[in-house]
């Protein structure tokens, strides 16, 4: 939302013919008064969020504590005040009201920090309204369903663990069936899914093994405040399908066995920024909870009412509230992938990624066929900050989905690739729970096909999970080293070797760092330079070592502060 926008109301003119604006945020100064404290995050943080912060060393801060519920008692008994959702997050309260008098009772309060309008009571008029969630579906959605020629099925090699019918292709393209195959299904994990409804997902045969695994940890819809979210719209249901379909032979998601809570959010009725509110009220649910991933594949950028309108300017990462509230979202512990939006082909700003896909800590997912060629709706990057959006991609175009019925067809939009992606994020989570959130992302994005020359359309390109595995399991292996190793800054390994070595060194410098490879009479066999940061831990491979012959040579360590010589064996 523009900062300034608050600045050009009146209270005069809020409820105006023109401005019907009945639904507001209200934002307070402060928490005090709150019963809970940081000392017992356990009466407001479950067992799971806990664990989950706790195991990547993050701790509880103040916007973890919830609001004062002697202020949001102080809004609510003022007739005419409804209650619709709050966030910790940002201390604000979301409340509908009826008219002027009561707004002004409100700001009147000396713990409101202020109040802002974020939708209208009415609809405008359908020719009116900006180009909103519905092109087929919703605008970060599919733009279109159509069934499978019945001749057509790929469902890869026998010997997969999964027999995978016509998501096949979807999975393929990630080497998801390699994690699959190891026993990662999703497993241990939850994740929310934050979209505009799950219609019939609770008949829906693909997902009978959800059902029947009690996977569905719980459910809420933001928009028409009620717990149940199976009865209107489709688009999260298609969204859960690439997520947790398991149809042996004709779709299998790309994380079948794995916890969901499935938040609607979205109104697909309108276009305002309440809708963000939304978002972040359910994305501090799912902290709360101890989901570890966010898979949401909704977006904002233009409004009904212009005046709300997320201009590229403010799609810099870190301006629109729902690209701040993913921020919080990873710096408590989980991952959020969103998608990156489905405006690729417009001429103008509008085709750059859109809310929260612009967030700087999102993993912001684009689109493509099953041959990895870039869909032309897949909006482009960077955000307006020049950071890479989207950060990888996924198949978008053509990708297998589920209907209401559970028949299996196709649809298009980035709402499609972002959870597959989700979903093998998850089992490659499940893989090293011992690693944070960002060192997930980080794997990820170093496996993507052009991670070396990133672009504004493929970002770092198409995720390699084989490889995202291996490149942890080297790190797990030398997190293990160094801890072996103790105090030693300077070691190789292994040692005696037979093919190459690792030399392992603790900066003591900033600046450079200068290694020889030398043989017993003290010849140089080679040099490598190594830029470096004091304190850190790198890791250097000599491309001549396994051409040594048998015998013992020698590294030479200096980076202008420390020194040090290593022996290793050829064997």
């Amino acid at each position: 939302m523009k900062k300034n926008v608050i600045a050009f109301f009146l209270l005069a003119g809020i409820f105006s013919a023109k401005g019907q604006f009945t639904r507001f945020t209200v934002q307070f100064t402060d928490k005090n008064g709150t019963p809970y404290s940081l000392d017992n995050p356990t009466s407001y943080l479950s067992e799971q969020a806990i664990t989950r912060r706790s195991r990547q060393h993050l701790h509880v801060d103040s916007t973890d504590l919830p609001i004062s519920p002697a202020y949001l008692d102080s809004i609510l008994s003022i007739p005419g005040v409804q209650f619709l959702n709050l966030s910790k997050w940002f201390n604000q309260v979301l409340v509908r009201i009826s008219d002027s008098t009561v707004l002004e009772k409100i700001n009147a309060f000396p713990f409101v920090r202020k109040s802002q309008p974020v939708a209208a009571s009415l609809l405008p008029p359908p020719t009116l309204r900006r180009r909103g969630k519905l092109e087929g579906m919703m605008s970060l959605g599919d733009k279109k369903y159509s069934a499978f020629p019945a001749t057509w099925l790929e469902c890869g090699p026998d010997t997969n663990f999964y027999s995978y019918g016509y998501s096949y292709l979807q999975i393929h393209m990630h080497n998801g069936e390699f994690l699959h195959n190891l026993g990662y299904h999703g497993e241990n994990m939850t994740i929310a899914i934050l979209d505009a409804g799950f219609l019939d997902y609770l008949s829906n045969p693909v997902f009978d093994s959800v059902r029947l695994g009690n996977q569905v940890l719980g459910t809420y819809d933001y928009v028409n405040l009620k717990t149940s979210v199976n009865e209107e719209n489709v688009h999260g249901a298609y969204c859960f399908s690439i997520l947790a379909a398991n149809l042996p032979g004709q779709m299998i998601g790309s994380s079948p066995r794995s916890k969901y809570y499935l938040l609607k959010t979205e109104d697909v009725n309108s276009e305002y920024p309440v809708e963000e509110q939304n978002w972040v009220a359910a994305a501090e649910f799912a902290d709360s909870a101890g989901a570890d991933i966010i898979s949401t594949s909704l977006g904002y950028d233009y409004f009904d009412d212009s005046i709300f309108n997320l201009n590229y300017a403010e799609r810099n990462g870190h301006a629109a509230l729902i690209s701040i509230a993913a921020n919080y979202a990873v710096a408590k512990g989980m991952i959020v992938t969103a998608s990156a939006g489905n405006s690729g082909d417009a001429t103008d700003e509008s085709k750059y990624v859109a809310c929260p896909g612009d967030a700087d800590s999102s993993l912001t997912v684009g689109a493509t066929d099953v041959n990895g060629l870039i869909a032309p709706f897949s909006s482009w990057g960077p955000n307006s900050s020049g950071e890479i959006k989207p950060n990888v991609v996924s198949v978008g175009e053509g990708t297998t989905i589920a209907g209401p019925d559970g028949s299996i067809g196709t649809g298009n939009g980035t709402s499609f690739s972002n959870p597959n992606i989700a979903g093998l994020v998850a089992c490659l989570w499940q893989a090293f729970p011992g690693f944070a959130n960002r060192d997930i992302i980080n794997a990820v994005q170093e496996s993507s096909s052009q991670y070396t020359k990133p672009d504004g359309r493929y970002g770092y390109g198409i995720p390699d999970f084989m490889k995202a595995y291996t490149i942890l399991l080297q790190q797990q292996s030398l997190q293990s080293y160094i801890a072996s190793v103790g105090n030693k800054w300077l070691s190789a390994f292994p040692n005696p070797y037979t093919s190459n070595f690792t030399v392992l060194f603790r900066a003591g410098a900033n600046g450079n760092a200068y290694l020889q490879l030398t043989d017993g009479l003290g010849r140089i066999l080679e040099t490598r330079e190594v830029p470096i940061a004091n304190g850190e831990y790198y890791t250097v491979i000599f491309s001549s070592a396994p051409l040594l012959a048998r015998g013992v040579y020698f590294v030479h360590y200096s980076d202008g502060r420390e020194k040090g010589v290593v022996s290793v064996v050829k064997k």
